[in-house]
């Protein structure tokens, strides 16, 4: 069970990074797989970006976002 947990967890993180980098160069918003990218990571940054606010433009909800996952699989890890 651990090992599913882990594997979620870096599969998310890898999807966050790809977000970032997505933010960092010119895309096309209508590729159905950069669609779901933001699909799946708008949410929970969204949610974060509501308590902290950027920093000069600088967004660091995806590095809070990050650590919360490894927080989260710590626990989960434990616990199973």
């Amino acid at each position: 069970m651990s090992a599913l947990i882990h594997f979620v967890a870096d599969v998310y993180i890898f999807i966050i990074i790809v977000r970032v980098i997505l933010s960092w160069i010119d895309h096309n918003p209508s590729n159905s797989l950069i669609q779901l990218v933001y699909q799946i990571t708008e949410p929970p940054l969204n949610w974060i970006r509501s308590f902290v606010p950027s920093l000069g433009g600088l967004d660091i909800s995806p590095l809070i976002l990050i650590l919360a996952i490894y927080v989260l699989e710590s626990i989960l890890t434990r616990i199973f």
